[in-house]
C-alpha cells in the first residue's frame, strides 16, 4: 500500500527506491528525512491533498500582508514559522540569517513597524514575572553577591527616573513571594542577555530585534525559546546593513546609547509554514499550532 501510495510498482518489498520516495515525501512535509514510514509520515500521507491544499491557501493569505516587492525600496522580513530574518532591497532579497524567535507560550506575533534606531551596549530590563521567578529565588539563596558579580542594578519602578536603591535593604524573599516589586537591570556586556544591540521597532507588543550572547542556540537549531523577542544571529551584519554599511558603536561601554537610522526601516513579521521550491512547495512545522486555527 506504501508503494503505490507513493507511486511506485507494486511489490512487497521496503527496498532502497521505496527508502528513497519516503525520504522525499518526509523533506517536503516538514517531517525528519531519514527513509523511516513512522507514525508522523503516515498520519501525514493520511491527511490527503486536500489538507496539504488547504495550507497553501491560509500561507498565501499571510504572504498578501507582505509588501509587494516594489512598494518598498528597503525592508526587513522576520518569519517565525521558519525562524529566518530576510534583508529585502528593491524587490530582490539580499541577505538572510537565523532568529530565535517565541516559544510557543510566548509565540512571536504577526506585526509590522518600523526599526527607527538602535540603542548600542543596552541594559537588559529584567521582565518582573524573570524578578520574580528566576533572579529573585538566586539572591535569596545565594545573597547580593549574586547580582553584584553580574553587574544588576536594582531599580526604585520602571518610570525613566527610577532611581538606584542598595539591594541589601529589598527584602528578596517577599519579592520571590510577590509581596515586593522591584526593577532590575543589567549593566551593558558581552554577557549582557541583550547583547551587544538592540533595534527598536516601537509597537504595541514591545516587541523588538536585538543581539544575543548565546550563540550555540543558532548552531543547535534551538530556534523557539525566547520570550517574543527576536535575537538576531549575525547583529554586525544586520546593523551593517541597516546603517548603510558601518556598524555604530557607543562612547562608553558601560552606557547605553541610542543611534538613530538614516531612515526608518519597515519590519513585517509573519508565520510562514510552507515554503515555495524550484520544484512545487514545502510544507514546515507548525510550531505555534496556528494553522489549525
Amino acid at each position: 500500500m506504501l508503494r503505490q501510495r507513493l507511486g511506485l510498482p507494486d511489490g512487497d518489498k521496503y527496498d532502497a527506491a521505496l527508502a528513497g520516495v519516503v525520504k522525499e515525501f518526509q523533506d517536503v512535509h516538514g517531517l525528519k528525512a531519514d527513509g523511516v514510514a513512522g507514525a508522523g509520515t503516515i498520519d501525514a500521507l493520511n491527511r490527503g491533498a486536500q489538507y496539504y491544499e488547504q495550507l497553501i491557501i491560509i500561507n498565501m493569505e499571510r504572504a498578501k500582508r507582505l509588501p509587494a516587492p516594489e512598494e518598498q525600496s528597503r525592508y526587513v522580513i522576520v518569519d517565525a514559522g521558519n525562524a529566518r530574518l530576510s534583508m529585502w532591497e528593491n524587490g530582490r532579497k539580499v541577505d538572510e540569517m537565523k532568529v530565535v524567535v517565541g516559544k510557543s507560550e510566548t509565540a512571536t506575533p504577526m506585526m509590522a513597524a518600523y526599526i527607527k534606531y538602535a540603542s548600542v551596549n543596552p541594559y537588559w530590563n529584567v521582565p518582573p514575572e524573570l524578578v520574580r521567578s528566576l533572579i529573585g529565588p538566586r539572591v535569596a539563596a545565594q545573597g547580593i553577591k549574586y547580582l553584584t558579580d553580574r553587574e544588576y542594578q536594582v531599580l526604585t519602578d520602571y518610570g525613566d527616573d527610577a532611581q538606584s536603591i542598595d539591594p541589601s535593604t529589598v527584602d528578596w524573599n517577599a519579592v520571590v513571594d510577590g509581596r515586593q516589586e522591584v526593577r532590575l537591570r543589567r549593566l551593558p556586556s558581552p554577557a549582557n542577555s541583550m547583547g551587544m544591540m538592540k533595534f527598536m521597532l516601537p509597537n504595541y507588543f514591545g516587541i523588538y530585534l536585538h543581539d544575543s550572547p548565546e550563540k550555540a542556540h543558532f548552531t543547535k537549531n534551538e530556534l523557539w525559546i525566547s520570550n517574543g523577542c527576536v535575537r538576531v544571529e549575525d547583529y554586525k551584519r544586520f546593523a551593517s546593513w541597516l546603517f548603510g554599511g558601518y556598524v555604530p558603536k557607543g562612547d562608553n561601554p558601560k552606557v547605553e546609547q541610542e543611534v538613530d537610522l538614516p531612515r526608518p526601516v519597515p519590519v513585517y513579521m509573519t508565520y510562514l509554514t510552507v515554503q515555495p521550491t524550484a520544484e512545487g512547495v514545502r510544507f514546515l512545522a507548525d510550531p505555534y499550532g496556528r494553522d489549525a486555527h
